[in-house]
């Protein structure tokens, strides 16, 4: 392996995140797909059996309750300023 092909590699996120928003028509998954930071992610929606693929092709993990609440506080923020978040 040459070292441009090292430091694409080194540069590929090292941790993928999913967390489950919602499911419509009772056929798809809603979803937030984030890469080494959860509070950074895309909103995407795949039937069923996609989405279990798609977790699979890229080893995600669920978001643990510590970082869905991070996430939720960040989107606050964001969304209404800091209510009363001292960082």
């Amino acid at each position: 392996m040459n070292s441009s092909t090292q430091a694409a590699k080194a540069d590929l996120p090292k941790t993928k995140y999913v967390r489950v928003t919602g499911v419509r028509k009772n056929a798809f998954v809603e979803f937030d797909f984030s890469f080494d930071d959860p509070s950074i992610f895309i909103e995407l929606v795949l039937p069923f059996d996609q989405f279990k693929s798609f977790c699979e092709l890229n080893e995600v993990q669920e978001l643990t309750a510590e970082q869905k609440t991070l996430v939720d506080l960040d989107k606050l923020k964001w969304r209404y300023g800091q209510p009363g978040i001292k960082e």
